[in-house]
């Protein structure tokens, strides 16, 4: 069994999978509302849900923000849950009006404003405000989520207990760019979808992470 740390099992999925293209989506809008979506479904299920927006939006920041809850449920049902997530939709567009829809201008503020301001929307939970974080305001978070907690475990880390725990020790143990946050994300998740079930036969069984604090 090989020891290795957080960041050295970046660059053995990185060299083992290739670059994923994370995240997918044709605007940073897209990708928002995406995070959103992709709570408890599959990625399948959003695209259903975005292609409806897309025909009756363009996915235009002004004219979704012009939806109420009622008129984006029937769009997104595909994606489940619908009534909370065109609420959580409806609220994220408000906030974004509120700097004229600029991502620029929002990631002028710092990190752990930015993170605090989209926790307290409604339907933004600590997994969907990282996403918006890492891949429309370009700040460099690591998302914890739940293939990433189970691989973590299935190496060997016995160092965390939840999402915040292992977002913290990531974060404090990877000097990489923002470039290769995103990746990194996207190795885990693609990783995870297609071996999580035979890990036995996945190219991580010969590792073990170390317990970095």
């Amino acid at each position: 069994m090989t020891l290795i740390t957080i960041k050295e099992l970046y660059q053995i999925m990185f060299d083992q999978m290739g670059p994923q293209g994370w995240w997918p989506g044709e605007s940073k809008f897209e990708v928002a509302i995406g995070a959103i979506l992709v709570q408890n479904t599959n990625w399948k299920n959003v695209e259903y849900s975005l292609d409806n927006l897309r025909r009756t939006t363009l996915l235009r920041p002004d004219k979704i923000h012009a939806l109420t809850s009622k008129q984006l449920e029937p769009l997104i049902r595909p994606s489940g849950f619908f009534k909370n997530k065109s609420r959580c939709i409806v609220a994220l567009f408000n906030w974004l009006a509120n700097s004229n829809f600029d991502w620029d201008e929002l990631a002028i503020q710092s990190t752990i404003s930015l993170r605090s301001q989209l926790l307290q929307l409604p339907g933004i939970g600590s997994e969907t405000a990282d996403s918006i974080l890492l891949y429309c305001l370009n700040k460099p978070v690591f998302i914890a989520d739940s293939y990433t907690r189970r691989i973590f475990t299935n190496l060997g880390a016995t160092n965390f207990k939840n999402y915040a725990e292992l977002k913290t020790i990531a974060e404090q143990n990877l000097d990489l760019t923002l470039a290769q946050f995103q990746e990194y994300h996207g190795l885990l998740d693609d990783f995870g979808k297609e071996n999580l079930k035979s890990w036995s036969a996945s190219f991580l069984v010969p590792y073990q992470l170390t317990n970095q604090k």
